[in-house]
């Protein structure tokens, strides 16, 4: 699976943002697909994740509110649509995809195998 992010830049606190995310190669309905994020000498964290075959995400508390992940299988594409910008939601945003089936959404990045190469979201006050 060969994931391309996109759709970072510079916004004002609370402004918006939508990242995109396709997937191309073998991707399943078990599939889950993820965003993380990592700001300047911090682990990367867990934004939020999604299904290919359900409508239903998880978003961490962080970002829960504000953004919404959301799929056009037809399109391939994962999106996170990122409101009320925060200067702490700065960081390089990644997507990554998890081929093998997980009752619940992993949150450590650990535990997906596939990534894309990150977006740049910065947030001014």
């Amino acid at each position: 699976v060969q994931l391309q992010a996109s759709g970072g830049g510079l916004v004002q606190a609370g402004g918006s943002l939508r990242l995109s995310c396709v997937a191309s190669g073998s991707t399943f309905s078990s599939t889950i697909m993820a965003w993380f994020r990592q700001a300047p000498g911090k682990e990367r964290e867990f934004v939020g994740a999604i299904r290919w075959s359900g409508d239903m995400a998880s978003y961490a508390d962080s970002v829960k509110g504000r953004f919404t992940i959301s799929r056009d299988n037809a399109k391939n594409t994962v999106y996170l649509q990122m409101n009320s910008l925060k200067p702490e939601d700065t960081a390089v945003y990644y997507c990554a995809a998890r081929t093998y089936y997980s009752d619940s959404y992993p949150r450590r990045h650990y535990e997906y195998q596939y990534w894309g190469q990150g977006t740049q979201v910065t947030v001014s006050s």
